[in-house]
């Protein structure tokens, strides 16, 4: 009986060694692919990330911009009925108000005299791309307002409508500006941009997008990511069904004392063994970031307000508060009424009624409240918990751009975190999003080594996917030798 199973057992072993090449062969692109793309982020986004001297704009106080009308004088000089929002922003040694007609289109007065700034909020993303530069001599290539995402400015900067101010420098240097909020979006010089490029290409795949759209990409990916895992689950099969075979040998060319001419068949079982449990914890994290990737969402259109003239009755200047305590000013309406939102320089966010100037009471927490109902989906009955956000964290990471935030906390363990001021969404996490958020940190970019630094990480990391590619290339290797 035991001779008659063990030609057959035999066979099995050598189908299953054939299918683990073919598998194996079949992933090898994909993964040359993603590791020399992954090998080259922590380039981009650390040790190659270029200089810029600036990165957050000091927005001067009320008693420094000297201004000598209100936003209601500006208003009925120009006879405008309603507007979005309005904001001050001091310039080229002069202060203008940041008007948002009720078009959306930015415009800029002069607080002197109240005289129109033509192409204002274009002029005024330049001052910023030079403020953050430092750059006062560059020409200036072009200035773009952009509205969408592609692949210089990703998703993963979140701003948007922002300018792209492209400076005329050897280092090709773009400023991406959102006037709204007087800050930056990103940079990039040549180097970054390449390293985009490559990134967006080789590691993302974003041409399979724009062949069948976004789920044919991730159906792809997913598909690749599952023969890697096969490719890795065949690999440890064979090991264990070929160790006594693999001991064997190696013990009877010791012992005869003969020249070992596989020893790359060698390697790469001991370094794929070896290096097998990170290349799982690669694989998992990515095919779950590509999964909740998968699923339908539809995004509720972001909050507008339109605001009367008629409802300003208190001037922005007559507010009871001191001048060189106020750092913004801006309007909010909510709950049928429409209040001056005004950014302190301790970055409290305190409301007034803008027709008696009355103070509201946690007002940026009621304003906050009002914008997650919007946001929200009706199938929350009870009241969040809110708490203010100063500072990123590992559910709300720096990726979200986005600070201070107020945090909604509700009951079954979703999170909404609202940027008051531009009245977004900034993120939303909840169950599995926030699961998958943490693996993908912890997982796929080695955040389980922050505790080494940031550089160490890095370095593990490249390790890590520098040893899948040994791993996979020794692998092609042995099998040409094999023919």
């Amino acid at each position: 009986m035991k001779t008659s199973t063990e030609p057959r057992n035999t066979a099995a072993k050598r189908s299953f060694y054939k299918w683990h090449r073919v598998i194996g062969l079949t992933a090898l692109v994909p993964v040359i692919f993603w590791t020399i793309s992954g090998l080259s982020h922590p380039f981009m986004s650390n040790w190659f990330r270029p200089y810029i001297p600036v990165e957050v704009y000091a927005q001067p106080t009320q008693n420094q911009l000297k201004l000598a009308l209100s936003i209601q004088q500006v208003l009925d000089q120009h006879h405008i009925i309603e507007l979005r929002n309005f904001s001050i922003v001091n310039f080229n040694k002069n202060s203008y108000y940041q008007v948002i007609d009720k078009d959306s289109v930015y415009n800029y007065y002069s607080a002197t005299d109240g005289k129109l700034l033509p192409d204002g909020d274009r002029l005024y993303a330049i001052y910023l791309a030079r403020y953050f530069t430092q750059d006062s001599t560059s020409a200036i290539k072009s200035a773009v307002l952009q509205k969408t995402f592609d692949g210089q400015y990703q998703p993963i900067n979140h701003l948007l409508p922002v300018w792209k101010i492209a400076l005329n420098r050897p280092d090709g240097m773009d400023v991406y500006i959102e006037t709204a909020q007087s800050r930056m979006g990103t940079f990039n010089n040549n180097t970054r941009k390449t390293f985009l490029w490559v990134f967006e290409q080789f590691h993302t795949w974003q041409f399979l997008a724009y062949i069948g759209g976004n789920t044919f990409r991730l159906i792809v990916l997913l598909t690749l990511v599952s023969i890697m895992f096969l490719a890795l689950l065949s690999g440890l099969t064979v090991y264990g069904l070929f160790w006594k075979n693999f001991k064997a040998v190696t013990d009877k060319r010791k012992q005869k004392d003969i020249e070992d001419k596989r020893f790359i068949h060698r390697y790469h079982r001991q370094i794929g063994l070896g290096i097998s449990f990170i290349l799982l914890l690669f694989i998992i994290s990515g095919a779950f970031h590509l999964l909740v990737q998968l699923r339908y969402q539809k995004d509720k259109p972001q909050y507008t307000q339109l605001i009367n003239r008629n409802q300003l009755g208190l001037s922005n200047l007559q507010l009871l508060l001191a001048d060189s305590n106020i750092r913004r000013v801006a309007l909010a309406r909510f709950n049928g009424r429409t209040f001056y939102q005004i950014t302190n320089n301790k970055k409290q966010i305190i409301y007034f009624n803008a027709a008696n100037g009355t103070e509201l009471q946690d007002g940026d927490k009621r304003y906050a409240a009002f914008l997650g109902k919007y946001y929200g989906d009706d199938k929350t009955a009870s009241d969040p918990v809110i708490t203010r956000i100063g500072q990123f964290d590992n559910e709300y990471g720096f990726i979200n751009k986005r600070l201070p935030v107020q945090r909604l906390s509700y009951p079954d363990g979703r999170n909404r975190y609202i940027e008051t001021t531009s009245a977004k969404l900034a993120a939303e996490v909840a169950g599995i999003d926030r699961v998958e958020g943490l693996s993908f940190i912890f997982l796929h970019k080695f955040f389980w080594m922050t505790w080494a630094g940031k550089d160490i990480r890095d370095i593990v990391s490249m390790l890590a996917a520098l040893t899948v590619l040994i791993v996979s290339l020794l692998g092609f290797t042995a099998f040409i030798k094999n023919k």
